[in-house]
C-alpha cells in the first residue's frame, strides 16, 4: 500500500516506460525524459525499475551531467530545460536553486521569503520538474526531513537523507 500511495503522489512515471534514460544511482533508481531538444523532466524512479543506457545525445548528456553532479554536488549542469510550472512554482524554484550545496533552508523560511506559506512551498517543491538540477532535497521541515516529492515515507524519503548526507560529507 506505501508504494502505490508513493506512485499517486510522487512525481514518477510508470516504471520508467517514457524515459530517454534511467540511471541506477546510489539513491535509486533516476529517469531521464527528453524531446524536442529539451529535458522535459527529471523523475525518481521505484527501485526495481531497470537501468536503460541513454537514447540520445541529449539523454546521454544529461546522464553525464547527472553522474558528474553525483560525484560533485557543487556543480552545476548546463542543460536545455523545457519551459514549465506556474509563475509561483518558477519563483520557489528559482529559490530552491541558489541554496548552496551542503545548505538546507526551511519551507517556512522559504515562504517568509517569498511572501506565501509554508503549504504552498511545499507543494511546488513536489511538483519540481527538474530534482537534483534545482536541488529542492536542500527544502526541509522546521522539525525535521519533511517531505519529498510529494511523499512522506519510503523510498523517496530515504533518497532525500541519502542526497542530504552526501553534500555534507563533501
Amino acid at each position: 500500500m506505501d508504494r502505490i500511495r508513493q506512485r499517486r503522489g510522487a512525481k514518477i512515471n510508470k516504471v520508467g516506460a517514457d524515459c530517454s534514460a534511467v540511471l541506477a544511482l546510489p539513491f535509486g533508481r533516476f529517469g531521464i525524459q527528453v524531446a524536442d531538444g529539451l529535458v522535459r523532466e527529471l523523475c525518481f524512479l521505484p527501485p526495481d525499475t531497470p537501468p536503460r543506457p541513454p537514447d540520445s545525445e541529449l539523454a546521454r548528456r544529461t546522464a553525464v551531467a547527472i553522474l558528474a553532479w553525483v560525484d560533485d554536488p557543487h556543480r552545476v549542469a548546463e542543460l536545455p530545460l523545457a519551459p514549465r510550472g506556474t509563475p509561483f512554482q518558477q519563483r520557489v524554484w528559482r529559490a530552491i536553486s541558489a541554496i548552496p550545496a551542503g545548505e538546507t533552508r526551511t519551507y517556512g523560511w522559504l515562504a517568509q521569503t517569498l511572501g506565501s506559506v509554508p503549504r504552498a512551498v511545499g507543494q511546488a517543491c513536489g511538483a519540481n520538474p527538474f530534482p537534483l538540477l534545482v536541488p529542492c532535497h536542500r527544502v526541509t521541515a522546521a522539525a525535521g526531513i519533511g517531505g519529498f516529492s510529494h511523499a512522506s515515507g519510503g523510498w523517496l524519503i530515504e533518497a532525500k537523507r541519502w542526497l542530504l548526507a552526501h553534500e555534507t560529507r563533501r
